[in-house]
């Protein structure tokens, strides 16, 4: 099966007092884009992929869309519904969530 988009969603977990995505509800929100894209029958499109460090911990919540390349920052549950419908129905990114 080839998908059209893969998220990949950082849920690293560093030592306590060091800022990492897993402190900042990383996992809930792989489990509510998961969901979400179960609910929508987008499942066989899109493919939502637990990652380790992306590197940007200070900028977590993070996750990157591809094909496009499309980083994300300081994501928090509430901005799922956004990234689905604009980004990854639409093809428009959420401008104000984008790191790069």
């Amino acid at each position: 099966m080839r998908f059209e988009k893969h998220i990949f969603i950082c849920i690293n977990k560093r030592d306590p007092g060091k800022e990492c995505c897993a402190a900042k509800g990383s996992e809930a929100i792989v489990d509510a884009m998961k969901e979400e894209i179960k609910k929508r029958g987008l499942a066989g499109k899109i493919r939502v992929n637990k990652a380790g460090c992306l590197d940007q911990c200070s900028k977590g919540v993070s996750m990157v869309v591809y094909p496009e390349g499309v980083w994300y920052g300081k994501v928090t549950l509430e901005d799922v519904h956004e990234i689905i419908e604009s980004h990854l129905m639409t093809g428009k990114p959420v401008e104000r969530l984008r790191t790069f």
